[in-house]
């Protein structure tokens, strides 16, 4: 595999490395009561804890081998695009979008660049889950090209059984 690009342009946005700048966006981000009932966030019991994980994602946005990088739209870090899993050519990605800047394309524009850069890095297969309930991630999965994989999870998340289902795309 090849190293990650160190940015991704598209037409709205830069997907970069995430900085200490973009603290205050990514605390708006993990805190966001809308984004946790779709989005794998934990509690944090103080502060510092969710400084610990802004500071795992800046750290990760950072090596080449990881595909984690902020979304930029006119300076402002609006969301996030991480790898979950990698297992030779494949790899499973997760991504964020402020509830603010969702319904405009945004997370759609980011998910195809970043299939586009997973190809060219080399990876074969990329692919997706969310929760069943969660249709806008459904259709930004089918706008980029993904398929339903056939394969569904039952994932317990904040006292709730979640019904996860995986989509993907193959070069």
């Amino acid at each position: 595999m090849k190293d990650k690009p160190e940015r991704i342009q598209t037409a709205r946005l830069v997907l970069r490395p995430i900085t200490e700048e973009d603290w205050p966006d990514m605390r708006a981000l993990l805190y966001d009561e809308e984004i946790k009932k779709t989005y794998m966030i934990p509690d944090f019991p103080a502060e510092e804890d969710a400084l610990r994980l802004f500071r795992r994602f800046r750290d990760l946005s950072r090596e080449p081998r990881r595909f984690v990088f902020g979304a930029d739209c006119q300076g402002r870090l609006i969301g996030f695009l991480n790898d979950v899993h990698m297992e030779n050519d494949a790899i499973e990605v997760g991504y964020v979008i402020h509830p603010a800047w969702q319904n405009q394309g945004y997370a759609t524009e980011m998910l195809r660049a970043a299939i586009r850069a997973l190809f060219d890095m080399g990876f074969g297969t990329v692919r997706a889950g969310f929760f069943e309930d969660n249709i806008p991630s459904r259709r930004v999965m089918e706008k980029s090209g993904m398929t339903a994989t056939g394969e569904t999870e039952e994932i317990e998340y904040r006292g709730i059984k979640h019904r996860c289902v995986y989509f993907e795309i193959s070069k």
